[in-house]
Parts: C-alpha cells; sequence; structure tokens
C-alpha cells in the first residue's frame, strides 16, 4: 500500500477553481452575516444606551442566542427554512449580536460628556449629536466589536458545510475529513486562519483610519 504525502501540491493545483469558489462562498457569508448583524445591532444598541432599562433584556436576549450551539441552531432553523442560505446568514447574525450590541453601548457609555455639552452648546440637534459626536467617539469601541465579530463568524462559517456551505469549511470537511485527504483538510484549515487574520487587519486599518485619534492618545500614553 502505497502511502501519500501529508501535503501534496498537485492537489492544489488541480483544484484552485474549487478553492477559489469555496473562498468567494466563505467571504460572502461573512460579509452578509457581519452586515446584516452591524444593521440590527447599531439601532438596539443606540436604543438600549438611550433607554437604559431596555438594555437589560436587550443584551439577555443576545445573551441567550450566543451561547446556544450552533450545530443546535441550525438544526432549530431546518425546519423552517431549509438548507438554504437563510438558514446560515440568521445563524450567523445571531452569534453576531451580543458582541456588537455589547460594544457599541460600551462605545457610547464612554463618549465623555463634556464633548456632548459643548456640541448642544453649538446648536446640535440630538440627532446630529448622535452622529457627529457620540457614534464618532464611539468608534473605537465599535470597530473592536466589529473585528471580533467578524473574525468570530469566519469561524462559524465552517459549520455551515453541515447544510451544503461552509466555504473553506468545506473543503476541509467535504474533501478532507470523509474523504481521508491530509492536503484538503490543511488546506481548508490554513486558509480560514488565513481569512481571520487578513479579515482583522483590514478593519484594524480602517479602525486607524476612522478613528485616527484613538491611535494618538495610545502613543502619548492617555
Amino acid at each position: 500500500m502505497i502511502e501519500r504525502p501529508l501535503f501534496e501540491w498537485e492537489w492544489i493545483a488541480e483544484n484552485l477553481d474549487v478553492i477559489w469558489e469555496k473562498g468567494l462562498e466563505h467571504v460572502w457569508l461573512t460579509v452578509l452575516a457581519v452586515a446584516i448583524g452591524l444593521a440590527i445591532a447599531l439601532p438596539l444598541g443606540i436604543l438600549a444606551h438611550r433607554k437604559r432599562w431596555l438594555y437589560p433584556p436587550i443584551g439577555g436576549a443576545a445573551g441567550v442566542l450566543y451561547t446556544v450551539p450552533s450545530l443546535a441552531l441550525l438544526a432549530m432553523l431546518l425546519p423552517w427554512t431549509g438548507l438554504s442560505i437563510t438558514t446560515a446568514a440568521i445563524a450567523l447574525v445571531s452569534y453576531t449580536q451580543f458582541i456588537l450590541i455589547r460594544n457599541i453601548v460600551t462605545g457610547l457609555d464612554g463618549v465623555p460628556e463634556d464633548a456632548k455639552e459643548a456640541a448642544r452648546g453649538m446648536g446640535y440637534t440630538r440627532r446630529q449629536l448622535l452622529w457627529s459626536v457620540e457614534l464618532r467617539l464611539a468608534t473605537p469601541a465599535i470597530m473592536a466589536g466589529l473585528r471580533i465579530a467578524t473574525v468570530s463568524t469566519i469561524g462559524l462559517v465552517t459549520i455551515t458545510t453541515l447544510i451544503g456551505l461552509g466555504g473553506f469549511g468545506s473543503i476541509f470537511f467535504q474533501l478532507g475529513f470523509r474523504r481521508f485527504n491530509n492536503t484538503a483538510m490543511i488546506t481548508g484549515a490554513v486558509l480560514s486562519v488565513a481569512l481571520a487574520l487578513a479579515a482583522d487587519a483590514l478593519l484594524l486599518v480602517a479602525q486607524k483610519v476612522l478613528a485616527p485619534w484613538s491611535r494618538r492618545r495610545r502613543a502619548v500614553g492617555v
């Protein structure tokens, strides 16, 4: 019996189209989940910040969703949405809420009161104060949450291989684990990690561009 080597570059060359396709799928599912998650979490976080009595139920509901095992959540959704991208999106979005809402509220709580008073003195309306001052100064905390949510989502996308998706996860499970193909397993795992690192680095750059003052404050030890 001829033993296969641990890693075969020939397999990579023969399956570049599959790797590319699954890479696009992984990125698409991640972007979709995080974008929808942020669109839901932002108004909820603002509401929880302004109406403090709503924070416990909103945060509690998001926390419950976060603690549900991913396999169990997919299983609960299957009778309603089937083996579809909708099932994956609902599950992935659910796991972003706890992280995003918490960081949005934390960021808004950290906005200095004197900055808000100065804006009110300049005639800012409540909406202008929110968008031009509060959310802008809360950007570092919000971006930190976005980074964590994105990296977590990239990892969770691999689980959706159980419903026919999965991105790089399907390379690991479907082409690697089930076929005892070491090359496919290594490729799926390495590319998933590489995508997470790349996404985190990209969002870190975006954070520095959107909130350059936070970097300067760290530099001077504030």
